[in-house]
């Protein structure tokens, strides 16, 4: 059994729809970037497009290095591959290209490298190769805090360059949690978040006294044995400053473009001109495609240059114009279909690490995925997240396959496992 091919026990439903979203995103990247000039030659690497087909075949190689090496090394280097993965951040501040007012990227010529997209990976390796220790128990508050730091270490150094790559790593409390981290952390979160956009709508005062009014009902609604009078003053009073600290994070931590991009979500500011342009006009055209769309190369908003950076964080807008409703909808039941069979797959390894590494691949796709279609559709602000095996860029296509075949490698390598 341990002399057969990988391929013979690579899961070949994963390898497909991976195969057919990067196509997709190809042929958007194509029809997007193609009226910013007059040339329309696929081997044109003047254009994005043309770029765009270099990285894909780029990513040839580099599956094959993947599946060539042995899954266990993952495993034994987890921790070294997050090391270098901060360093290759931290190195940001003193070798990093300003692009578009954030140093984020290594330029070598004409193209540029971005870590962070790789450091997702590292991240998810480190924390399955943590949580797989077998005196690893997050029920202990020291474990809770060590695994949490391992999360917080590159959010603290991404934020610094780019606030929305930042975030996507929220996502992996979920691993957490499915591995036993106590499910108030997530209500903490699901509260902090609902309470800081209400105090964004809601003056301070009058959200107090609603918040107030609720902690009272659920006091008195409380059995007489579970009252505790000094921890529901302690949750009033730790909301409360919460509350009263919205306004100066808003004020002076938020960037003004972060800022205007909340108002315009909130309906507080309407500046179709301005800061709200890029969402209305990819409004325009996901709604002009209608139910089957204009057609491939025929999108109007896409030809007319409508959209700024449509062939990146916007390219689903050419998906909604040119392929319409039923076209919007092959491609979210293509990721769904991804994520859950990555979920599946994860459910059934034979090691904690290779499960809640499948987890993070999952929850990474996920979250990259959602934010991305949110943000496009207008109920999310604009905060630069990609839309994964879409969005133009060798960066985020190759951070995204060497997330998803590391995990395709230790399934397969799993079957080997007597």
């Amino acid at each position: 059994m341990k002399n057969q091919s990988v391929t013979n026990n690579l899961d070949w439903m994963s390898v497909i729809i991976y195969m057919v979203l990067v196509i997709l995103g190809w042929l958007n990247i194509y029809s997007s970037s193609l009226s910013l000039s007059d040339s329309n030659f696929i081997f044109d690497f003047s254009q994005f497009y043309g770029k765009q087909l270099l990285y894909l075949f780029l990513t040839i190689p580099l599956i094959f290095v993947i599946l060539s090496v042995d899954g266990k090394f993952y495993e034994k280097f987890a921790g070294l591959i997050y090391g270098v993965g901060l360093l290759s951040i931290a190195g940001l501040f003193v070798f990093g290209k300003t692009v578009k007012g954030q140093a984020n990227w290594y330029s070598f010529g004409s193209f540029g490298i971005q870590p962070s997209e790789f450091v997702k990976a590292a991240t998810a390796l480190a924390l399955a190769k943590y949580l797989s220790d077998v005196q690893v128990n997050l029920k202990d508050v020291n474990r809770q805090v060590q695994a949490l730091a391992l999360i917080f270490f590159p959010v603290l150094l991404i934020a610094i360059h780019d606030p929305g790559s930042a975030l996507i790593y929220i996502i992996f409390i979920f691993v957490l949690h499915r591995e036993g981290l106590p499910s108030w952390y997530l209500w903490t979160g699901f509260i902090a978040i609902f309470l800081f956009v209400l105090a964004l709508i809601i003056q301070p005062l009058a959200l107090i006294g609603i918040a107030l009014a609720v902690v009272i009902i659920v006091y008195i609604r409380s059995r007489m044995i579970d009252r505790n009078i000094i921890a529901s003053a302690l949750i009033m009073l730790l909301i409360s400053g919460f509350v009263f600290s919205v306004d100066y994070v808003f004020e002076h931590v938020f960037k003004q473009h972060h800022r205007d991009r909340f108002n315009i979500l909130l309906g507080k500011e309407v500046d179709l001109k301005g800061i709200g342009y890029n969402t209305n006009q990819s409004e325009i055209a996901i709604g002009s495609g209608g139910w089957f769309g204009k057609g491939f190369l025929e999108g109007t908003q896409t030809k007319g240059g409508f959209v700024p950076e449509q062939h990146t964080d916007y390219i689903f807008t050419t998906v909604g114009e040119e392929w319409g409703f039923f076209g919007c909808l092959v491609v979210i039941a293509l990721f769904v279909g991804l994520i859950f069979r990555i979920i599946y797959l994860a459910e059934r390894q034979k090691t904690k690490f290779s499960r809640v590494y499948g987890y993070g691949v999952a929850g990474i796709l996920f979250i990259h995925f959602f934010i991305n279609i949110a943000m496009v559709a207008g109920i999310f602000p604009t905060i630069g997240v990609p839309l994964p095996f879409f969005s133009y860029g060798g960066s985020g296509l190759w951070g995204f396959t060497i997330l998803l075949f590391i995990f395709l490698k230790m399934d397969a390598n799993k079957v080997n496992e007597w």
